[in-house]
């Protein structure tokens, strides 16, 4: 086992999914159905044995920011995911700002609780998505608006504008965070349905026994707690486009109903005495190689040609670094625009840092990190030290050609603090603690609720380090 996972909700249904998700993945579970009990535990001897929490924002009686407040001083070690219902970007700069070190929106699917763990985990960067940012990228997003200049990006593009003319289905291939929603939704706006619905459906992020029902609708009766008539997805996208994300998560029974609707052209609600035609042109994505999965036996080979009509393959961030400035620019100007906050500017070096990351997590990943940058960024310029995640994780040293040009005074602790002295022994814990305390200082210019933060300890306690180590500003 990779470790005990603690997960608080007091949703039953959303604590069995993320338990079945986490299970698959090895890890030991914990639950707990409100804040009070997650308090319990983490305070307990064994509490110590919890490798990560992922927590609830929205509880009665001790609400998950509260946990986050009380938790964080006295196990400012752990790594803890918020989920929230609504993420806001008020909410989102309140559970950063209170220790979280990520937070996904609720429902969440199996592949984005994945990448979250993973990513807390390995110390990346955080990976959840602000919903009004991403709203309002999305709401803008024509094939005139997507940024990027590399071939691979341009020859997706121009694919992608060829899908228009024809009503034929389209199935976008590419990892998690490349842009497969926004080329979907170019698409739409592109074509003669530009003005019709475009529906959304993360199939991942359904509960197995609602997919249907969500899927193609159902009656009033039709099972238990069916209390009311509901439209499914497919009508109510119909005259548009239905955007079917992470297609390859389906279950097998529901592939057969799929396969139907898109040959038949019409669905049957459950519990209906009839079908109900419908009109709507499909895209799909999907970050699997549905191929592998027609070979295990997940997959159903009729419905993957009837779906891979029109292939469009995204290409990875990796795979366009020369892309990043831009894309760094654009999201800095859209949270600007969406949420008021003041427009940052962005040195070179930075640049040049963020080009040379991996971004395991994709566009995604970058939009978040700037996000997170400009938030935390109590000036108006980003410098490297705003992405301290993105210096370790890439293991950057005072060699890299993009801190080159920074004085001693400006090269991250990582690069510059040794452990020996001048005899090649150890230094002493007071010795280095005043070092750090100090460099700190200097590089904050003596803000000290931000170094307060930055250190992880109190601002009394600064206080006094300050004035034990006789510490000043000259």
């Amino acid at each position: 086992m990779r470790g005990t996972i603690l997960i608080v909700d007091d949703e039953a249904t959303q604590l069995r999914i993320m338990e079945s998700v986490l299970t698959r993945m090895g890890f030991n579970v914990r639950t707990a159905s409100d804040g009070e009990e997650a308090l319990n535990i983490l305070k307990q001897v064994s509490g110590d044995e919890i490798t990560l929490m992922i927590l609830d924002l929205s509880m009665p009686r001790v609400s998950g920011m509260d946990v986050l407040k009380t938790i964080r001083p006295l196990r400012p070690e752990l790594p803890i995911i918020v989920l929230t219902s609504h993420s806001s970007l008020s909410t989102a700069v309140e559970v950063m700002r209170a220790g979280a070190n990520d937070f996904i929106s609720k429902p969440a699917s199996a592949e984005r609780i994945r990448t979250a763990i993973t990513s807390v985990l390995d110390k990346d960067q955080l990976v959840g998505e602000i919903e009004a940012v991403s709203k309002a990228l999305a709401d803008t997003q024509g094939f005139d608006d997507l940024v990027g200049s590399c071939k691979a990006f341009l020859d997706a593009v121009r694919m992608a504008k060829k899908s228009v003319r024809a009503k034929i289905p389209v199935l976008i291939e590419g990892e998690s965070g490349v842009g497969k929603e926004l080329f979907a939704r170019a698409i739409q706006k592109a074509s003669d349905r530009a003005d019709k619905p475009f529906i959304t459906v993360n199939c991942g992020a359904i509960p197995e026994n609602l997919v249907e029902s969500i899927l193609f609708g159902h009656e009033k009766g039709a099972f238990t707690g069916a209390t009311t008539s509901h439209i499914g997805k497919f009508e109510e996208a119909s005259g548009g486009t239905l955007f079917l994300d992470e297609v390859g998560e389906l279950p097998q029974d529901i592939q057969v109903k799929l396969l139907r609707a898109l040959q038949e052209g019409e669905v049957d609600p459950v519990g209906a005495k009839k079908s109900r035609k419908i009109d709507i042109r499909l895209i799909s994505a999907t970050n699997q190689n549905l191929l592998e999965q027609i070979s295990e036996g997940n997959f159903r080979e009729d419905l993957y040609y009837r779906l891979n009509v029109f292939p469009l393959h995204l290409p990875s961030l990796h795979e366009r670094r020369s892309d990043i400035p831009a894309l760094t620019k654009h999201f800095i100007k859209a949270i600007h625009q969406s949420e008021g906050l003041e427009e940052k500017h962005i040195t070179k070096e930075t640049l040049t840092i963020l080009q040379n990351y991996s971004w395991p997590g994709n566009i995604r990943q970058l939009q978040n990190a700037i996000f997170r940058a400009v938030v935390m960024c109590d000036g108006d310029t980003l410098t490297p030290m705003e992405f301290p995640q993105i210096l370790s994780a890439s293991g950057l040293k005072t060699t890299h050609p993009a801190l080159k040009r920074f004085s001693q005074n400006q090269i991250p602790i990582e690069g510059q603090m040794s452990m020996l002295d001048d005899d090649d022994q150890l230094r002493s814990f007071q010795e280095m603690e005043k070092e750090i305390i100090e460099y700190a200082l200097t590089y904050y210019k003596w803000r000290m609720s931000k170094v307060s933060r930055i250190l992880n300890i109190g601002r009394s306690t600064l206080y006094r380090k300050v004035e034990e180590h006789g510490l000043s500003k000259k």
